[in-house]
């Protein structure tokens, strides 16, 4: 039986594409996983997220979905944020079409969510849990090789724009300064940022009044 894990990296940032991961194993491997010492990425250091990836994608099947942020931004429009992540879950299903899937759950009724993925999908065996990726080897599987997607993709935009960006969320004082200076100079928003985020239309009010 063909088991997944998926998992996101990136919901919340201002700056930047969500990438939502999955990672199948057969079950009779599953252990392997565990043996590896997987964890939810955030408690993990890059280096050994880096690590923990490369051991992951040689025994696994892994699929990586990119959700822009001007896709992002468009699909607002028409529905909430937890049905973008739920969407995205189900395309990663769809791709990998495994027999049991275990998923972190992005709505307060986790039973709801596998309900919506379910559908979306037509995976029949759909397990959601709240902080499954601290609880589920393989969903911290899914967990790390998307956040390794997300960081390699903000390395390389800092090098493309020659300009330290930092986390890419609105905690981050770095994010902060990146995005004010760079609609101080260019009197709009980069396209790489998500427009229709309340901390991005806040700089641009900040900026109008000045």
């Amino acid at each position: 039986m063909k088991i997944v894990g998926v998992d996101e990296a990136g919901k919340g940032p201002v700056i930047g594409s969500m990438f939502v991961a999955g990672v199948m194993i057969d079950e009779t491997s599953l252990r392997r996983i565990g043996n590896m010492g997987v964890r939810d990425s955030k408690a993990i250091s890059l280096k050994r997220r880096e690590l923990l990836a490369v051991r992951i994608q040689k025994i696994c099947d892994c699929f990586v979905h990119e959700i822009t942020a001007a896709q992002i931004d468009e699909l607002r429009r028409i529905m909430t944020m937890n049905e973008i992540v739920m969407k995205a879950h189900a395309y990663v299903l769809r791709n990998l079409k495994p027999d049991c899937a275990y998923i972190d759950a992005s709505d307060v009724d986790a039973s709801r969510f596998a309900e919506s993925v379910t559908r979306e999908s037509g995976v029949v065996n759909v397990v959601a849990e709240h902080k499954a990726d601290k609880t589920r080897p393989i969903v911290s599987a899914a967990s790390i090789i998307a956040k390794v997607a997300r960081d390699k993709w903000i390395r390389e935009l800092e090098e493309r724009v020659g300009l330290k960006i930092g986390s890419g969320y609105p905690s981050d004082p770095t994010t902060m300064d990146f995005l004010r200076s760079w609609v101080c100079e260019y009197g709009q928003l980069p396209n790489f940022a998500r427009h229709s985020w309340k901390t991005a239309q806040n700089i641009l009010k900040g900026m109008e009044k000045m």
